[in-house]
Formats: C-alpha cells, sequence, structure tokens
C-alpha cells in the first residue's frame, strides 16, 4: 500500500491544501490524491456545521447569550481587562471587540457554565436569605464562585436542583448549597452530629466566658501583666503527680458532676419482711481482668467504682433502663500498685482515693484530672507500713488508717482526709490486731474492734477513747458495719444497728437503741444472731435508708443472705439456687437502696434492682 505523504516530504513554500469533503478524498494505487480543486477555501458540508455548533455554539446563540446577560470579563492570567460591550453596537463592532480575547474565554460548551461579573445586580444570582441564616460565616470565600454561572434546565440531571420550574440560572455559590442541599435530603444528618455541634458551641461560650472571667481577674490583680502569656512555669509538678486520661465533659465540669441530684423526692420505700422481689438488670460492664476487691457508688451521680489486683479503677455510669446499659465512662490504671481500697471521698464525691499494699496512696481529682500521689504522713510513720486498708469519715474530714499489727494490740492512725496531717491513733488491746473499724454516721468518732472481740468507741471531738465493749461468742472477728440513722440522740454516733462477723459464720446484730442516751455497754445483747452461712464473714452492709443488711463469705460459691429490718428475719426467696452470685469478693448498695451491686473473683459486676 502506498505511503500517505508526511508534512516533512512537503517542499519549502508549498501550499496546504484542504480536502473539499472527506468523503472525496480517496486514495490510488500510484499514492496521488484525487478530489482536491485549489487552495481557496472550501464550504463546509451539514455535517461539519453541525459538528462544530455541538462543540463550539454558533455566531447567533453565542451573541444572543452575551446580549442576554451583559457580561464583563476580565483578562485571564494577568491579561488586560477586556469589557464586552453587548447592546446597540453592531455585529461588526462585537466582532473587533472580541478579536484580542482568546477562543478559550468566550467560546463555552453547552454545558452551560459561565462567567458573571464580580458585582451583579440580577436578583437570581443573589445568595438566598434562608441559607444564609442557617449555614455559619464561612472563613474565605472564592470570588470566582460569584461569577459563575450554571444552567440548570441545560443538564437534565440538574432540574431537580430548581425551586420553580422556569429558574436556569444560578451562580456557583447557590449551585454548591443547592447540591449540599440535595445531597443531605438523600442522605439526613445524622442524630449525633447535630447534638455534637450544639454541645461544641456550648463548650466554647463556657470556655469563652471563663477566659473572659479569667483575663479580668488577672488585670485585676496583675495590671501590668500579660493575659496570654504562657502559665506553664507557675506550678511545679514532680514525677508522682500525673494526670489522668482526659473524662466525659460530664466529669470535666465539676458543677454537672458534683450537684445535687434534682429528682423529685419520693415517698419512703417500705420493704416487706417476708418476701423481697429483686429483679436482675444489665451487668456493669464486662469483665475486668482480676477479681475486683473493692466497689462503691457516688454518694450523689449514679456513678460505681471498682478496683482490684489489676492496679486499675473503672469508672462506669449506673444506668440500667437505657439503650446502653451501665456504659465504662473511664479508667485509671497505675503502675505496678494493685490496689485493694478504692472509695469516694465524702461528701460530695469529688475525688477518688485509692491505693494497694504499699506506703502511698493515690488521689484522683474528677474535677481537673489530676492525680496526686501521698507517700509522706506528717506524724509516725514507723507503724504505717502499708495503706491498703482505710475508710473516710461520712463527713469527709478525717481519714483511718489501719497500721500494723503489734504484739497483742492494733492501731488505727487517724490523719486529716485534706492535708493528710497525723492527727491521732487509736489503739485496741486484742489479739491478733485489728479486725475491722467504722466510722460513726454523724462523722465524730469511729469503733474498732479487735479480731479477738474487744471493741473501742473513740471520739474524736475528745480525741479519746469514751467506751469499750466485747462482741458476745466472739470466735476471731473478721469484719464491722454500722448503718441505720435511726438512733437519733439515743445512740452514741447516730447509728442504730452494728452487725460484727466471725470466722465461725454466725453474724451478730447489735441495736444501739436500747443501750441508752449516749452509753455504752460493756458486755451487750444481741437482738439476733444469724448462723446461716458456714464460712467465715468477709462482707457485711447496710442500706442507706437502714432496712436491709446484706453479709456474704467469699470462702464459698454464692454464700450471701439479705436480712430484714428491724423484723430481723432472713428472706428465703432469694437469692435462690440459680441466683448467678459465684464468689463474692465485693458488694454495695447505692444511696437511694434500690440498686444492690454484687462482684465476684471473675471480674464480673451482678447488678439487682431492689423493689419494694
Amino acid at each position: 500500500m502506498a505511503r500517505r505523504p508526511r508534512e516533512s516530504d512537503r517542499p519549502k513554500g508549498a501550499t496546504t491544501i484542504q480536502p473539499k469533503d472527506p468523503d472525496l478524498m480517496s486514495e490510488d494505487s500510484s499514492g496521488a490524491f484525487d478530489g482536491f480543486d485549489s487552495d481557496e477555501d472550501q464550504d463546509k458540508n451539514s455535517i461539519e456545521l453541525e459538528l462544530e455548533k455541538a462543540v463550539f455554539g454558533d455566531d447567533f446563540g453565542f451573541h444572543e447569550r452575551l446580549q442576554h446577560h451583559g457580561i464583563v470579563k476580565d483578562g485571564l492570567a494577568g491579561s488586560t481587562a477586556h469589557r464586552i460591550a453587548v447592546g446597540d453596537s453592531t455585529k461588526g463592532d462585537t466582532q473587533d471587540d472580541l478579536r484580542d480575547i482568546a477562543d478559550a474565554d468566550v467560546c463555552s460548551p453547552a454545558t452551560a457554565i459561565q462567567i458573571l461579573p464580580q458585582r451583579s445586580s440580577c436578583s437570581s444570582y443573589a445568595d438566598d436569605a434562608d441559607d444564609s441564616a442557617v449555614e455559619p460565616e464561612a472563613v474565605w470565600h472564592d470570588s470566582d464562585d460569584d461569577r459563575i454561572v450554571v444552567s440548570l434546565q441545560a443538564n437534565p440531571r440538574l432540574r431537580k436542583l430548581r425551586i420553580y420550574e422556569d429558574e436556569d440560572p444560578v451562580n456557583g455559590r447557590q449551585y454548591t448549597k443547592r447540591l449540599r442541599r440535595q445531597f443531605e435530603l438523600l442522605n439526613p444528618v445524622p442524630l449525633w452530629v447535630g447534638q455534637s455541634r450544639a454541645k461544641r458551641k456550648t463548650d466554647n461560650d463556657l470556655d469563652h466566658n471563663n477566659n473572659n472571667n479569667n483575663n479580668n481577674n488577672n488585670n485585676t490583680a496583675f495590671p501590668d501583666s500579660d493575659p496570654d502569656s504562657s502559665s506553664e512555669g507557675a506550678m511545679s509538678v514532680d514525677s508522682d503527680q500525673l494526670l489522668a486520661p482526659p473524662l466525659a465533659k460530664l466529669l470535666q465540669q465539676p458543677g454537672a458532676l458534683l450537684s445535687s441530684e434534682t429528682d423529685t423526692p419520693r415517698g419512703k420505700r417500705k420493704l416487706r419482711p417476708e418476701v423481697i422481689d429483686m429483679q436482675r438488670t444489665k451487668d456493669v460492664g464486662v469483665a475486668q481482668p482480676s477479681a475486683i476487691t473493692s466497689l462503691q457508688f457516688h454518694t450523689v451521680q449514679p456513678l460505681l467504682i471498682s478496683s482490684g489486683p489489676a492496679s486499675t479503677v473503672f469508672m462506669h455510669h449506673v444506668a440500667p433502663q437505657s439503650p446502653n446499659p451501665n456504659p465504662l465512662l473511664t479508667s485509671l490504671h497505675i503502675h505496678s500498685t494493685p490496689l485493694f481500697t478504692t472509695v469516694f471521698q465524702p461528701p460530695d464525691g469529688s475525688k477518688i482515693l485509692f491505693a494497694g499494699r504499699r506506703r502511698y496512696f493515690h488521689s484522683w481529682d474528677l474535677s481537673t484530672g489530676r492525680v496526686d500521689k501521698i507517700s509522706r504522713l506528717c506524724g509516725p510513720r514507723s507503724e504505717q507500713k502499708s495503706m491498703e486498708r482505710f475508710k473516710i469519715s461520712p463527713c469527709g474530714r478525717w481519714m483511718g488508717l489501719v497500721g500494723s499489727r503489734r504484739k497483742g494490740a492494733g492501731l488505727i492512725n487517724v490523719l486529716d482526709a485534706r492535708t493528710s496531717q497525723w492527727i491521732a491513733e487509736v489503739h485496741v488491746e486484742s489479739n491478733g490486731g485489728v479486725a475491722d473499724f467504722e466510722w460513726w454516721g454523724d462523722g465524730e468518732g469511729m469503733t474498732v474492734i479487735g479480731k479477738g472481740g474487744e471493741a473501742v468507741e473513740w471520739d474524736g471531738r475528745q480525741r479519746k477513747v469514751v467506751g469499750r465493749w466485747v462482741d458476745e461468742g466472739a470466735v476471731g472477728t473478721t469484719v464491722l458495719a454500722m448503718g441505720g440513722r435511726g438512733g437519733g440522740a439515743k445512740a452514741i454516733g447516730g447509728d442504730r444497728w452494728v452487725a460484727v462477723g466471725s470466722t465461725s459464720g454466725v453474724v451478730n446484730v447489735y441495736d444501739r437503741k436500747t443501750w441508752g442516751t449516749g452509753k455504752v455497754l460493756s458486755g451487750p445483747k444481741p437482738c439476733r444472731a444469724f448462723d446461716q452461712l458456714t464460712t467465715p464473714i468477709s462482707h457485711l452492709a447496710f442500706s442507706p435508708d437502714g432496712q436491709l443488711m446484706v453479709m456474704a463469705s467469699r470462702w464459698k460459691r454464692d454464700a450471701l443472705r439479705l436480712v430484714h429490718l428491724p423484723s430481723c428475719t432472713v428472706y428465703k426467696n432469694w437469692p435462690t439456687s440459680s441466683t448467678p452470685l459465684g464468689q463474692i469478693t465485693a458488694l454495695a448498695i447505692n444511696p437511694k437502696s434500690d440498686l444492690l451491686a454484687v462482684a465476684n473473683e471473675q471480674g464480673k459486676i451482678r447488678l439487682w434492682e431492689i423493689r419494694a
């Protein structure tokens, strides 16, 4: 086949010859081409005209658009601005004005996207008033968005963006809003997005107000100081001070966490002495990595903390009826410190204190997230080799620590809960040391009992022991509990009931109301002795309303009983043989006395609702 002539084969000065019609162009065997007349312009056939009109548009449509819009176009790429004069000018004048403008700037395809002047008085290009009122103000606007025009009728896929039928041109900003509106119509905004935006706005307002208040205070106290200067160097933090992971906003705002409940006060619930209605709810969280040795409800908020040898404090939100019941709020891990005791600091529960078998304990401030390590006690330290066993008084002023065992006796170190300053120590003469102790209900003293059954009553106001008594039939005392704010002025400390557990499984319950006004009997008689359990008693707890007592033993599976007060009768209908208790390691009753939490060695926290 003959080779097509190339551009390089053409001699210099030769004239380019265009074919008259592609259909007439043919190639013979000798390589010559037919169908050419001369070098003058040839007429275009109908196919070429339709192709040019589809790609570039015709002259009539182009000039009609210019007259319709009255476009003023700035030159691109730094060229001089040219104004397209359209109106009464003739066709020839218009062509002269367009002669110096690039084809790409004046020729537009059939998509009907054009460039508008920067300022247009056309009302169709104005922004929608409702959109500008709803959407937040943008940080930056592209000026080209106001000059681009898009036809909503030329493209069938864009007709759904029209507000009314004969609406056609919209500017780039409106086009973006219409697309966003159509997308949100097909894909509705999730509920959590709106909540997050509202919450972020509220937090920003609070932060702005706090910053203004801080700046005002700083400017008042230090007129010459710069409010924007960094204050990191003003606080010295040693290696023993930590910062907890950021909590939820509920915990970061002390007012939201520590404020008193505003629930409508209900009438006093009254439990029946014969049977009790216990309804199991969802477990609290998932199984923890170790046995749970400490469990406590918050004094005001629906929070539950737990800890164990895994060196981690877990905080859960107690909400059995919510779609996501009892979620985990946060956790705090302390390296190489198996925890034994973890409590909220009364009376408002603004701090969490926790300790293990170490010479120090930690304080976690919930309002700031700060974790402090307290290792230096201002006072006697020789008798305090471990801080794993401690209790805080109900008033939140004092802290009692079980001291190291002394031969033939035991002691309790009393500290100031806020400053860790040593205040006093309480001795109990008993073989084996201190078995347990409990603060009085009014927080003005404590009851300490030794492993031999000897108990002392210590008054913090007088800083001395005001009474001594012995538990009847005590054989290896293990635990002590006090509760039932019904004693009034007649009972010392304000508590009516005192329960003492022993290694034989017997629990003696004393009614202090019968002891007399502020008196302590040397040999009181228990109002009831419970022997339903046969293994050593490890846990005793009273409900805050004083109608229920829980006794349990960790040495036998499912060893738990409920006692009704003041009738002192044991409930027989619960727990049953199918109640999944396990080997109990901790238990707690919430301040409303309607929830019972039981933890076991598998690291699970079971939750039951106490129904009246």
